[in-house]
């Protein structure tokens, strides 16, 4: 694995930042903690019912599976950490652990690759019991065009050294046979959802909707994850005193979250000129936007874009600026931006990276930029 991760690193060196961070203890604790915080929302019937609500009736299928790779990102500010966003079925997981070895922490890599396997063996246990899982399918929508597609080969390859059948696929590439699902003659147990059709809605994903929805594969993520963990209006609701105070949230809790998450608040056509008048102060994002997609930094919006976001039904967060670090590129220092993506599994976090860039957003375009590890001091 590591020959097949290093030819990686070097056909696609704009992956990795030769770069590491270290950040204080205080301020891993501090995001362990805001996590902790809004797991216990989410656990809690009256937030389900809220989230739940709003999300596609697919999203309200009873499930026990928690999903995999949830991303919780953050920015470190002079105030402390602040959540971003939080994402399901965040990528780079498998290759933040693999790149630990590039920075003498080979052990550690391994033990995290296997903790991944033993998530997705997991996931099976509570949906299956004591079936045995035999197959994987690892999907999105044609995946060899995607940014992330060397990491889909790395995921097939370490499940079959676990002993699991595994194979990339496109959703069009499936057939159906009553409940189950089914890729080139074989029964697919589970897939790792890579869409971002989180709705699976596209007529591309009609089988495995009607094979999820039937019971006949384990989807995870699925949508009622992501509804309940990565709509972004949910941080409508996490930054809001009032409405914590009304779901139950005791005062310590909602301390962390009103310290650790920006303002976020609903755009409407009736408040487009406050919102135009401080667009400075806000970061405008769609509610089901992924990757930095169609979201929008205030002070660099344009009056046409502004209308667009303006009707369409965006959220606006108040402006946490990234951190900023001195790493050396071609052996001159270069001033990079820092996200802090927290990899977490049933509320346990598993691994910690940096996305390092420079601009708007985090962009894998930077020389000397991209995924770098993260030690604590």
């Amino acid at each position: 694995m590591k020959t097949t991760f290093d030819q990686l690193r070097s056909q696609q060196p704009q992956f990795f930042s030769g770069a590491a961070m270290t950040i204080e203890a205080s301020a891993m604790q501090a995001m362990a903690g805001i996590i902790s915080a809004i797991e216990s929302v989410i656990a809690l019937p009256a937030y389900q019912v809220h989230a739940l609500t709003q999300a596609p009736e697919i999203a309200r299928l009873p499930g026990k599976v928690r999903g995999v790779f949830m991303g919780y990102d953050f920015h470190l500010t002079e105030a402390g950490p602040k959540l971003i966003e939080i994402n399901t079925n965040a990528g780079g997981g498998l290759l933040n652990a693999y790149l630990l070895a590039v920075h003498g922490k080979t052990e550690e890599g391994a033990r995290i690759a296997d903790d991944y396997v033993a998530m997705f063996r997991e996931e099976w246990r509570v949906a299956r019991g004591d079936a045995p899982l035999r197959r994987i399918a690892i999907v999105d929508e044609n995946p060899a065009g995607q940014f992330l597609a060397p990491e889909f080969a790395l995921f097939k390859a370490l499940f079959e050294q676990n002993g699991i059948a595994a194979v990339v696929a496109d959703p069009g590439e499936f057939t159906r046979d009553g409940q189950q699902l089914f890729h080139d003659g074989q029964p697919i147990d589970l897939i790792y959802n890579r869409l971002t059709d989180f709705a699976l809605d596209a007529p591309v994903n009609a089988d495995i909707r009607a094979s999820f929805e039937a019971g006949g594969v384990v989807l995870t993520p699925n949508p009622r994850a992501h509804a309940l963990y990565a709509d972004k209006r949910n941080l409508m609701l996490l930054s809001d005193d009032t409405a914590l105070q009304a779901l139950g949230v005791d005062a310590a809790i909602r301390k962390i979250l009103l310290a650790g998450i920006p303002h976020t608040v609903a755009v409407t056509p009736e408040q487009a000129d406050a919102f135009w008048a401080g667009r400075k102060r806000w970061f405008f994002k769609p509610p089901a936007g992924f990757g930095s997609r169609a979201a929008y930094r205030g002070d660099k919006l344009t009056k046409r874009v502004f209308e667009e976001i303006v009707h369409g039904g965006y959220i606006a967060q108040e402006i946490a600026p990234p951190s900023e670090h001195v790493v050396s590129v071609d052996g001159l220092d270069t001033t990079m931006k820092a996200d802090i993506r927290c990899y977490v599994y049933n509320g346990h976090i598993q691994l910690v990276a940096a996305r390092l860039y420079q601009g708007q957003t985090t962009n894998f375009r930077t020389p000397g930029g991209g995924f770098a590890p993260v030690f604590v001091a």
